[in-house]
Order: structure tokens, then C-alpha cells, then sequence
């Protein structure tokens, strides 16, 4: 493990601004986590907005990357239906449906999440329980709004169709290989309405466009991989939100996280002899 970067470029850090607000076309690319986001107001009004402490931390961007990407493509309101995979425990769910939204959360079956070691790591849904989060949302409002159930991203039901939007946080590299997870992302575009929105997240690889992890419990998806996917789905008529895959320079950018990981800062982090950090993917269905 290497020495955490000075303090006084992290305790405490990033300060919000004093009137802070959600962004207005932040996210017109699909881009990786970068310090610069998280000294912004837009970044700490969604902070705030979904009940964490502001932070320099890459999971706190990818909810962070989901929620400003949807709102500004005008998904987050009264009446719009949505859907999202692997909710696990985060707080997107009651968020979005605190603003209007008709959501159905989903996470794996218990017996999928015992053979793959999720129901053991505080990070696994089984019910609308483990979704309330009643400072974001009443848990009245929570039942009204909120739907669960089960579900493997690897054989997404055909019933589950017509959504307005859709989103994953970090659960696609966790389907054993690349191209599965590649597959989950086009698939989930088949459960939107045209004109409907996909964000998903997940691990990219900043050490190399060729070697890389695959066909295992955690993969590590490369720039060719993201770049095939996006013309692909171009060809078939949807709009992906143009690749942007320049790593940040700030002093946290720079610093790796190795293992055992530090609570904060934690943006860039050593994995299975990798760099990688975390990239959001933002695809629009076509007709």
C-alpha cells in the first residue's frame, strides 16, 4: 500500500459551493471518473440530493455521473418509468422515485448472489427493504413508487420493456466476461421506449487496450472494447453519448489505490496488476 496523497489535498476536501445546482449539459459524452467533477456544485448538489458525504470517491461518482446524466436528458420526472439493474443497497432508487418516477429495482436471485459471493458482501438487494432510505424518500412513498424483483442481467425477462430510462452502477463487469457484459448493455436498450435512456457504469482499464482481466468474477473492460460496442450500436440506430476516455490530472487522479483500499480518496486503485478506474456509458435507444 502507498502513502495516501497529503491531506491537504483531500481531508475535508472537496468544499461545496454555497448555492449549488444540478448541471445543465455536463455530460454530453460517455467519460471516466475525474477529480475535476467533484469540485463542482452540480456534484455536490447531487451529494446531497442523494444523502452521501461529499467526497473524493469513485463510487460517489457513479451515482452521481447516473443521476446528472438523467436529468439532464429530462428522465427524472413525474410519471417517468424506470428501471435499474443490480441496485444492490444504493440510494438511486429512492432518489428517483422521491422525484415522481415509477421505478422497478432489480438485483440478483439469492442463490445466484450465494454462488457468486454478493449476499455475503453488504451489497446485495433482496426485497424493497433493503432500498429505504427515508431522509431521501417516506417509505410510504417508497412502496408506492418502487418495485422489486429478481433478476439475472445475463437473461433480462422480455416483459420488462417500455421504460423511459435505465441504469446499472458498477455491475456489469461482474457478469464473468466482456463480452457478457458488452451484451448486457445492448440488451438493456431493448427494455426502453424509442428515444429512451441507457447509463450504465463500470470498471475500465487505464494500464492497456490489450491485455486486460476476462472471464472472471470482476472484468476490466479496455478503450477497443467501448469503442466497438458504441459503432456497433451507432450502426443499429441508437446514439451513444461520444466516447471521452482522457484520465483526469488532478493530484487525486494521480494517486493509485492499492490494496487493502482506503475509504477516501479513492478514484484510481491498482486491480489484478491493472490501473483502472470507473467510466459511465450513456446510449440513447433509436427507432
Amino acid at each position: 500500500m502507498t502513502p495516501r496523497p497529503d491531506p491537504a489535498l483531500w481531508e475535508g476536501l472537496p468544499v461545496p459551493p454555497p448555492h449549488p445546482w444540478p448541471g445543465a449539459r455536463v455530460f454530453d459524452r460517455s467519460v471516466l471518473c475525474r477529480q475535476a467533477d467533484f469540485e463542482t456544485g452540480w456534484f455536490a448538489w447531487w451529494t446531497d440530493s442523494l444523502g452521501e458525504r461529499l467526497r473524493y470517491h469513485r463510487k460517489l461518482w457513479e451515482f452521481v455521473f447516473v443521476a446528472q446524466a438523467l436529468h439532464e436528458r429530462a428522465c427524472l420526472r413525474v410519471g417517468a418509468r424506470g428501471l435499474g439493474f443490480g441496485v444492490g443497497h444504493e440510494p438511486l432508487p429512492a432518489a428517483f422515485a422521491a422525484r415522481g418516477c415509477r421505478i422497478t429495482a432489480t438485483d440478483q436471485a439469492l442463490d445466484d448472489a450465494v454462488r457468486s459471493g454478493w449476499a455475503e458482501s453488504d451489497q446485495h438487494a433482496l426485497s424493497l427493504a433493503q432500498l429505504q432510505r427515508p431522509h431521501l424518500c417516506p417509505p410510504d412513498l417508497l412502496a408506492a413508487q418502487v418495485d422489486f424483483r429478481a433478476v439475472d442481467m445475463t437473461a433480462v425477462p422480455d416483459d420488462l420493456t417500455g421504460y423511459d430510462f435505465c441504469w446499472s452502477a458498477c455491475a456489469l463487469e461482474h457478469l464473468g466476461s466482456i463480452q457478457a457484459g458488452l451484451d448486457f448493455i445492448r440488451r438493456s436498450l431493448a427494455t426502453l421506449r424509442p428515444g429512451g435512456v441507457a447509463v450504465h457504469t463500470t470498471e475500465f482499464n487505464l494500464s492497456s487496450d490489450e491485455a486486460t482481466v476476462d472471464h472472471a468474477g470482476t472484468v476490466l473492460f479496455r478503450a477497443q472494447d467501448l469503442h466497438r460496442l458504441a459503432a456497433e450500436l451507432t450502426a443499429e440506430g441508437h446514439r451513444v453519448a461520444p466516447l471521452d476516455l482522457t484520465p483526469g490530472e488532478g493530484p487525486i487522479d494521480r494517486w493509485l489505490d492499492m490494496a487493502p483500499y482506503v475509504d477516501e480518496p479513492h478514484l484510481k486503485l491498482a486491480l489484478e496488476g491493472y490501473e483502472i478506474t470507473s467510466v459511465g456509458l450513456i446510449v440513447t435507444r433509436g427507432p
